[in-house]
């Protein structure tokens, strides 16, 4: 069994390119805590959702006591992969981000707090600035190399 935490991104950059199953602690309120990694044959070699109680009984073995969901790296299931502080909606199954300001409204189809104005769609790049409640127009630099 392996562990990766925030604090060794080496690690989990590493054992993310392995075939690897990983889990999210969640805490009483079904906030993430941590979320580990384990390999795909403590979960029994097994798919989706087969091999999440596969996952988690043996997960139970070291780490008991605490509630356990997968996810997915990829975002294959979930919809997206779960980070710290995120929460898991059992309504809709999916890891949850944390709503970035209190005028923010859930989004059901995207599974997630989207501002109360839409961003422009013209294709420029934006910013929301939440003091002035508005897209401002950031410039991204571009850098030509070989000239």
């Amino acid at each position: 069994m392996l562990v990766a935490t925030p604090t060794t991104p080496s690690l989990a950059l590493e054992l993310l390119r392995c075939d690897m199953a990983h889990f999210a602690q969640l805490d009483e309120s079904n906030v993430v805590t941590q979320v580990i990694v384990v390999n795909n044959s403590d979960c029994g070699d097994l798919p989706f959702p087969e091999s999440e109680p596969v996952g988690i009984a043996y997960i139970e073995t070291f780490l008991p006591g605490y509630s356990w969901k997968q996810t997915s790296y990829n975002g294959n299931f979930r919809k997206r992969y779960a980070g710290i502080g995120d929460t898991y909606s059992v309504e809709y199954d999916a890891f949850v981000q944390p709503k970035p300001y209190d005028d923010w409204v859930f989004s059901v189809p995207d599974l997630k707090y989207v501002p109360p104005i839409p961003m422009p769609n013209d294709g420029g790049t934006y910013a929301w600035d939440q003091e002035t409640h508005t897209w401002v127009s950031v410039k991204v630099p571009v850098t030509v190399i070989g000239e």
